[in-house]
C-alpha cells in the first residue's frame, strides 16, 4: 500500500459530526421546555415513570454501546477471529434474569435510585457504601470514555483533541442538566439510529471495495479468522464458549441488572410489563450490534490480511486500526468519514449522558435527600440539575487527567469492571439470600473489592512491558467488550510464545477478564453469608416484605418445613408484617411522587392494595415470571 499521509476531514465531514452536536442539543432543549419542563425530580430524573417500551430498550441498547465498543469489537475479531462473537450467547439469561427477577423487586419498591433498596434491605450505612463506590467506579470512567475516542481521532486524522472533548462534553452537560431523562433517553434513540447507520455504511462499503461478501467470508477462512465452538473449560483461556458464554452472563447482570443507568430506565417506564418488555427488544439489538462489529472486522481482515496498519506502523493502538480502515475505505466518498466520526461520538455521547444523569440521581436520592427531609419539589429539582451540570464539568476534568495517565489508560477502563462485580454481589446477597444481614454485606462488599483491586492491578502489573524488545504474551488482555465492562484501550497483544502454564498467584492473575465478574460477586456472596452466619443471621420478622426474591424457597422444596422455616424460605416474604414495614414506606413514596394523591393512596393501602404492589399475587410466588401485568395501584400512581 505504501506509506500513508494522515487523512483529513473534509468540510461535509465537520458539517455532519457539528449537526450530530446541533441535533442532541435541540433534543434537550425541546424537553427542557415543554411538557412539564423538568419542574418535579421525578421528571427530572425518571422522567414521569411515562416511557414506553421502544425508547427505553433503545436507550438500554446505546448506554451499553460506548465508543470504545465500536472501536474495540473489530479490532479483536481482526486480530483474534470470530470467537467473540460466543458472547452473544450470554445475552439470554444476561437479560432474562434482570426481565424476571431484578426489574419486578426494583419497580415494585417504586425506588428512584438503585441504591434505596440497599437501605430497605440492610441499612442506611449499606447504601452509603453502595453509592459512594457507584461514584467513584463512574466518574474514573465517564472521563475516559470521553477523552479516549477523541485521541484515537486526533492521531488517525488531525481532528482538534480538545475541541472534540470540548464540544461533546459541553453539548452533554447542557442536553442533561436542561432535558433530564426524558432528553437523554430520546437522543439516545437518535444516537442509536446514528450508530447504527455508520456501521451500515463501513460494512457495505468496505466489503464492496473488497469484491462482495463471498470474498471476504473466503479470505476470513483462509486467513484461520472464523472460529470453531471452543469448549476448553481452563478459566485461564482468554476466550472460550464457558469464558464468554458463561463468564458474560455475569458481566451483564452486573450491566442490565443493578447498575443504576439501566435500573433508572426500567424505573423510568410506565409499567413493569414496559420495562420487562425493553429487555426483551434489547436482546436481538445488542446481537445486530455483535454481529455488525463482527462483520467490520472481518472486512477488515479481507483488505489488510495479516499485513495490518499496527504492523506496519501507520498506526500506534488497535483502536486507531479501525478509524485508519474507515478513513482508508472512505477517502473518495466525501462526508462519509463524518458519518462514522458522528456514530463513534454518538456511542460516547449516550454513554457520558447516561453517566451525568445517574449520577445526579443516586448523590440527590441516596446522599441528599435523606438528611434534608424537609426540602421543596422546586429546590430539589433545581439542586439535581446543578449536580447533572457539576457531574458534566468534572467529567472535562476527568478528561484532561486522562490525558495525564498515558499508560494506566487502561487501568482507568479496568476499575470499571473491577467495582461491577462487587456491587452485583451485594445485590444478589441482599436479594437471594433472606438470612444475609448487614454486617455480612459490607464485609462481603469490601471483601469483594479488595480481591477485585488485588486482580486487577496484579494482571495488569503482569502486562507491563519489561525490558524485552518483543510485546508480552497476554492470554488475559480484555477487548473493547462494550461500555459497562472490564474494558481496555490499548491491549498488549501477545507474540505467541509455549510458556509453561502459570500455577499459584499467578493462576489467579492470569485468570480471563470474562470472569472478573463472576469471580468477584461470588466473594462478595460467600464472605457475606458466612459473616452473617457468625455474627447472628436475619430473622425473617425483621426483613422488609419485597426486598427479597423466593427463589430459596422453589429451590429447597424437598427440605422438611421446619428447616426452610429456619432458612426464612417457607413463606412467600411480603405477606408477613407488610402492616408494620410497607404502610409507612410506600405512603412516604407516594407522598414525594404526588402528594395530592396521598389520601386516596392510603385508603387503598388500608383496603389491602399495597399488598399487590409489593407483588404479593405474583414476585413473591414461583409463578413470578409469568406475572408481569402492572397493578391496578401502580398506574393509579401514574
Amino acid at each position: 500500500m505504501g506509506d500513508v499521509v494522515q487523512m483529513h476531514f473534509g468540510t461535509v465531514d465537520y458539517v455532519i459530526f457539528a449537526l450530530l452536536l446541533v441535533a442532541s442539543a435541540g433534543i434537550g432543549l425541546f424537553y427542557a421546555f415543554s411538557g412539564g419542563r423538568q419542574r418535579t425530580t421525578q421528571e427530572f430524573l425518571l422522567a414521569d415513570r411515562s416511557m414506553s417500551c421502544l425508547p427505553v430498550s433503545l436507550s438500554l441498547l446505546a448506554t451499553f454501546q460506548s465508543a470504545v465498543a465500536i472501536l474495540g469489537a473489530p479490532s479483536e475479531v481482526y486480530t483474534f477471529g470470530t470467537q467473540y462473537w460466543f458472547l452473544g450467547c450470554s445475552y439470554f439469561l444476561g437479560l432474562l434474569i434482570p426481565a424476571h427477577v431484578f426489574i419486578p423487586v426494583f419497580y415494585r419498591l417504586r425506588l428512584s435510585s438503585a441504591y434505596e433498596y440497599l437501605e430497605l434491605r440492610f441499612n442506611k450505612t449499606v447504601r452509603i457504601c453502595g453509592t459512594v463506590t457507584f461514584i467513584f467506579q463512574m466518574v474514573i470512567y465517564m472521563g475516559v470514555v470521553l477523552y479516549a475516542p477523541a485521541l484515537a481521532l486526533n492521531a488517525v486524522t488531525g481532528f482538534d483533541l480538545w475541541g472534540a472533548v470540548l464540544a461533546m462534553g459541553l453539548v452533554c452537560t447542557l442536553y442533561t442538566a436542561l432535558g433530564g431523562l426524558k432528553a437523554v433517553i430520546w437522543t439516545d434513540v437518535f444516537q442509536t439510529v446514528v450508530m447504527f447507520v455508520g456501521q451500515l455504511a463501513v460494512i457495505v462499503v468496505g466489503t464492496s471495495q473488497a469484491g462482495g461478501i463471498s470474498e471476504v467470508w473466503r479470505k476470513a477462512i483462509n486467513g484461520s479468522r472464523i472460529a470453531s465452538l471452543d469448549l476448553n473449560p481452563d478459566p485461564l483461556e482468554r476466550h472460550t464458549f464457558w469464558t464468554l458464554g458463561v463468564g458474560g452472563v455475569f458481566l451483564m447482570l452486573a450491566l442490565y441488572g443493578v447498575n443504576q443507568a439501566q435500573v433508572q430506565r426500567y424505573l423510568s417506564s410506565r409499567t413493569e410489563r414496559e420495562a420487562v418488555m425493553s429487555c426483551y427488544v434489547v436482546f436481538p439489538c445488542q446481537q445486530i450490534v455483535l454481529c455488525l462489529g463482527c462483520l467490520m472486522g472481518l472486512v477488515m481482515f479481507a483488505r489488510y490480511g495479516e499485513d495490518s496498519p499496527l504492523d506496519k506502523g501507520y498506526v500506534k493502538t488497535k483502536d486507531q486500526m479501525v478509524l485508519y480502515f474507515v478513513m482508508d475505505v472512505f477517502r473518495d466518498l466525501p462526508g462519509l468519514p463524518g458519518l462514522f466520526v458522528a456514530c463513534l461520538f454518538s456511542g460516547a455521547l449516550s454513554t457520558i449522558s447516561s453517566a451525568f444523569n445517574s449520577l445526579a440521581t443516586v448523590t440527590m436520592e441516596d446522599l441528599i435527600k435523606p438528611h434534608f427531609p424537609s426540602m421543596t419539589e422546586a429546590k430539589a429539582t433545581l439542586l439535581s440539575k446543578a449536580l447533572a451540570l457539576a457531574y458534566g464539568l468534572v467529567c472535562l476534568a476527568m478528561a484532561y487527567v486522562a490525558s495525564l495517565m498515558g499508560s494506566v489508560l487502561q487501568a482507568a477502563f479496568s476499575i470499571f469492571g473491577m467495582v461491577g462485580g462487587p456491587l452485583l454481589g451485594l445485590f444478589c446477597l441482599g436479594m437471594f439470600f433472606p438470612w444475609a444481614n448487614s454486617i455480612g454485606a459490607l464485609v462481603g462488599l469490601v471483601s469483594g473489592l479488595v480481591m477485585a483491586f488485588w486482580i486487577g492491578i496484579g494482571s495488569f502489573l503482569m502486562r507491563m512491558p519489561g525490558p524485552d524488545p518483543l510485546p508480552l504474551v497476554n492470554a488475559t488482555a480484555p477487548p473493547f467488550l462494550g461500555n459497562m465492562t472490564t474494558v481496555a484501550m490499548t491491549t498488549l497483544v501477545s507474540a505467541v510464545t509455549t510458556k509453561p502454564r502459570p500455577t499459584g498467584v499467578e493462576a489467579i492473575y492470569c485468570l480471563s477478564y470474562m470472569w472478573y465478574s463472576a469471580h468477584n460477586s461470588a466473594t462478595v456472596v460467600l464472605v457475606g453469608l458466612v459473616v452473617s452466619l457468625l455474627t447472628g443471621p436475619m430473622k425473617e420478622k425483621d426483613l422488609t416484605p419485597g426486598t427479597v426474591f423466593p427463589v430459596l424457597g422453589t429451590l429447597l422444596f424437598f427440605l422438611p418445613e421446619r428447616y426452610r422455616e429456619k432458612l426464612c424460605c417457607i413463606t412467600p416474604l411480603g405477606q408477613k408484617h407488610k402492616e408494620v414495614h410497607c404502610q409507612p414506606y410506600l405512603m412516604a413514596q407516594k407522598e414525594k411522587e404526588n402528594p395530592r394523591q396521598l389520601e386516596e393512596e392510603g385508603e387503598q393501602v388500608g383496603q389491602g392494595e399495597a399488598g399487590e404492589k409489593l407483588g404479593e399475587t405474583g414476585l413473591f410466588s414461583p409463578q413470578a415470571s409469568t406475572t408481569l401485568t402492572p397493578h391496578p395501584s401502580q398506574e393509579t400512581a401514574l
